[in-house]
């Protein structure tokens, strides 16, 4: 008997789903089932692999109904918004649009007497370890490219979202795909980490906290598997003197207060020139004051309770340190906030660095807003921080924001928008954010290997 994995509604309190785990040897025994079956599935055409790929998608898009008000139990998200079938499809559509060249042999040259060229080669075998903040667009963003590939895929679920890596299992193998080249597993941590220490897979690819990150690098010590990470992230907004001021506003206060401020690329601290600063700070107060915190499942709640009580608690320490440090609350207590899962949004000013609302990843519906005088400023406090996901920049001028973009350590710069994930650029991060990166041209590369061929004609 394995171990039972509970996800609890934060709706309510109550236990949504339960699975039990695999025990160690079943695991192993279904990851032997993935390796064997990854030769054929490689083998096959890769038009065929991306028809197949895209038939799961759509399989997924087929319960999307089911699909929102599951998420709304599970990981607190308002119905409202339709759930992630319109980002999971682009993810995988643009990742199938452009297999063919991403994957095409590298032609170094041939002439009479030789042929030299380099192949993209799958790894094998790939664990993804998917978050629960957006369950589907981020267990897409390696499944489909990693499939495609010509890998096999076992998926392994964050608890809070429990039921996503079964559904998306049902889809894609409803589409064609065998099943064990596509697999959902209910793994608890330490059989995890045995499977990885084991070389059980051949690449890991991991979205979450910084020690569980570190935690599937420990694990992969001395294996020589590849482990790509995305990790925690304190992602700053700089608006500028010559910033569309409505904006800036808008976005930046959607990018942090959306998904009840769940989101990896989230804007989670606000640097404004001291020219806009006062009209800036009005603004969002405003705007934060028009949500309905409530219930996820009813039509008129546009911001739901955050995953998990444990999740609230952290962000409440965060802002009464703040405020017992100086800072200045600007959001009235909701009637809804409850103390628990159900958590008023708020917007701190009076905030300095000092505070680790300002530092710490919050993950949650809270900001603070800075004022600065100088570019030089902005940047020395974007980069004042151990995480480089995105940074948003709001100007008229692409030049200035091209050449602050340069200045700042982080993976993403945005200009004139925030929170969002192109799948034609790579997705990537540094210092404490992890590293590696997905989708593009990139996020092919890193499903496979280079194997060069270096061929010798017989010339007589």
């Amino acid at each position: 008997m394995g171990q039972t994995l509970k996800c609890i509604s934060p709706i309510d309190g109550s236990v949504y789903a339960e699975r039990e785990t695999l025990s160690p040897e079943a695991a192993a025994e279904r990851v032997t089932a993935a390796r064997t079956a990854q030769t054929t599935w490689a083998a096959r055409p890769l038009q065929e692999r991306i028809d197949l790929v895209m038939a799961g998608v759509a399989a997924v898009g087929a319960m999307n109904d089911d699909i929102v008000p599951e998420l709304a139990h599970m990981m607190g998200r308002p119905v409202r918004y339709g759930g992630e079938f319109g980002g999971f499809n682009e993810r995988a559509s643009h990742m199938a649009q452009i297999a063919a060249e991403a994957l095409a042999d590298i032609q170094v040259g041939e002439d009479a007497t030789f042929k030299r060229y380099i192949k993209h080669v799958p790894h094998g075998v790939v664990l993804v370890v998917a978050p629960w903040n957006y369950p589907y667009m981020t267990a897409i963003n390696t499944v489909a490219p990693a499939l495609i590939a010509g890998n096999t895929v076992v998926l392994k679920h964050a608890t809070q979202t429990l039921l996503v890596g079964e559904r998306m299992a049902q889809a894609f193998q409803s589409a064609g795909i065998p099943a064990d080249v596509f697999q959902n597993m209910f793994l608890d941590h330490d059989t995890t980490s045995a499977l990885i220490a084991d070389r059980a897979f051949d690449f890991v690819n991991f979205t979450g906290s910084v020690g569980g990150g570190q935690a599937m690098e420990r694990a992969a010590a001395g294996t020589f598997t590849g482990v790509g990470t995305e990790l925690g992230g304190k992602d700053p907004g700089y608006v500028m003197e010559d910033a569309d001021l409505d904006a800036a506003v808008d976005t930046l206060i959607d990018g942090a207060m959306f998904n009840a401020g769940q989101c990896c690329c989230g804007i989670e601290r606000i640097y404004v020139h001291e020219s806009l600063y006062d009209a800036f700070v009005e603004k969002a107060v405003a705007i934060v004051n028009t949500y309905k915190l409530g219930n996820p499942l009813e039509a008129e709640t546009t911001i739901g309770p955050m995953a998990n009580v444990r999740f609230a608690a952290e962000v409440r320490s965060q802002i009464a340190e703040a405020v017992a440090a100086g800072a200045v609350a600007h959001i009235a207590a909701f009637a809804e906030d409850d103390g628990g899962a159900y958590l008023t949004p708020q917007i701190l000013t009076h905030v300095t660095h000092d505070m680790r609302v300002m530092r710490d990843e919050s993950f949650g519906p809270v900001v603070g807003i800075m004022k600065v005088s100088s570019d030089a400023e902005a940047i020395d406090l974007m980069n004042d921080s151990e995480f480089g996901l995105t940074a948003s920049l709001w100007t008229g001028d692409v030049e200035r924001a091209t050449r602050v973009g340069d200045q700042i350590e982080t993976g993403t710069v945005f200009m004139n928008r925030a929170d969002y994930l192109d799948p034609g650029l790579c997705w990537t991060g540094c210092k404490n954010t992890g590293r590696g990166g997905g989708l593009s041209v990139i996020g092919y590369h890193n499903l496979t290997r280079p194997k060069s061929y270096h061929l010798k004609k017989v010339t007589g």
